[in-house]
């Protein structure tokens, strides 16, 4: 099998040829042939979270030291199955969802697996999706994709299902209440395209680049916010009719708080997804005064990520804007996510890649 890990955090990741490993019990051995690029990635890629005030949280301390391979987008096709990994047939193509728990302790019983403490994330804590081929631990974890394609399929696995959580953690919309979504990169897009398949038409895109809010506005978000104004919390609560009743931040960064926090209407929901960094500082008296809620959504589950591949098969769920680039050009495309130049998401071609 081949591979691109990080063979030291902030270079470029090296090619690695290794032997390519067989599965027993109920594992299963997908050859893959798509996989998203993720901007979290760059976080693992750099090896910290920035936690704020000179803090960092380093990857290593959860598992990931290098040679490691990146990537939590997988898709592919079943090459070999173990004796008991039963519905696995050789020849399926399948979308890998990521967030893998233990599979014994009584979240992951509860599936919720992304809630699990003893993680096994793809990708995160386990070797990931930059790679020709896959380990995965149960049958369970192969998601029926058909009938979508297979580079925005693979999206789904992480941009999609994160997406969909997050909004699922709204508070309950009245007519005239509405979603800010910030951050119009690869998982804020498809937001927008989940808001709308849910019947959500009060959409107010957020960014900086203009491209991305005229993508956003494509994908149906009814109104756009350049928040480089100086006085774009003004706007965003004119834009909402002081009726903004989530904001979902896509980005995580003080500013990006800062602007949507105090448009909240009473009761509103500040649903915080992006891994920028940074810390806040928030007065007491008004969390409960506003009743507002301050609340983080990491990923989400498998029942989450069905759900979101039903939208897509049911054609309510508009593709976002997906480029397919060959694997060997995985150290540029970071290089210009990093540098703010993707629009959506790129997707790494592994199906024409020698194994």
């Amino acid at each position: 099998m081949l591979s691109w890990q990080i063979t030291e955090h902030g270079r470029p990741l090296q090619k690695v040829i290794k032997e390519t490993p067989r599965p027993t019990g109920t594992e299963v051995l997908v050859r893959l042939t798509r996989s998203g690029v993720c901007h979290s990635d760059l976080h693992i890629w750099d090896g910290y979270f920035d936690l704020g005030g000179g803090k960092r949280f380093y990857v290593k301390e959860r598992g990931c030291v290098p040679p490691f391979t990146m990537g939590h987008e997988p898709f592919g096709v079943v090459e070999a199955v173990g004796p008991r990994a039963k519905g696995a047939k050789i020849g399926q193509r399948r979308l890998v969802f990521p967030w893998i728990g233990c599979g014994k302790c009584p979240v992951c019983k509860d599936g919720l697996d992304n809630y699990c403490l003893d993680q096994r994330f793809v990708g995160v804590m386990r070797p990931g999706a930059y790679s020709t081929h896959l380990l995965v631990p149960h049958p369970r974890y192969l998601v029926d994709s058909r009938g979508i394609d297979d580079a925005f399929a693979s999206t789904l696995a992480c941009s999609g299902l994160t997406a969909y959580s997050a909004i699922n953690k709204r508070p309950k919309l009245n007519a005239r209440d509405w979603v800010a979504v910030l951050g119009c990169g690869g998982l804020g897009l498809v937001a927008v395209s989940i808001l709308r398949a849910m019947g959500i038409r009060n959409v107010i895109a957020c960014d900086v680049d203009e491209t991305k809010l005229a993508a956003a506005k494509r994908l149906g978000a009814k109104q756009t916010l350049d928040t480089r104004a100086p006085d774009a919390t003004a706007q965003l609560q004119q834009l909402s009719g002081g009726y903004l009743a989530a904001a979902i931040d896509f980005v995580g960064l003080p500013a990006t708080h800062s602007l949507a926090y105090p448009a909240l209407r009473k009761g509103g929901r500040y649903i915080v997804c992006g891994l920028f960094g940074g810390e806040i500082t928030l007065a007491l008296p008004p969390i409960a005064q506003r009743a507002v809620a301050v609340m983080g959504s990491y990923v989400g589950n498998l029942q989450e990520l069905k759900a979101v591949v039903a939208l897509a098969k049911k054609g309510k769920l508009k593709p976002t804007p997906v480029t397919t680039r060959p694997a060997d050009q995985v150290n540029s495309i970071l290089e210009e996510l990093k540098a703010g130049k993707v629009l959506g998401r790129v997707v790494l071609d592994l199906e024409h890649v020698a194994a």
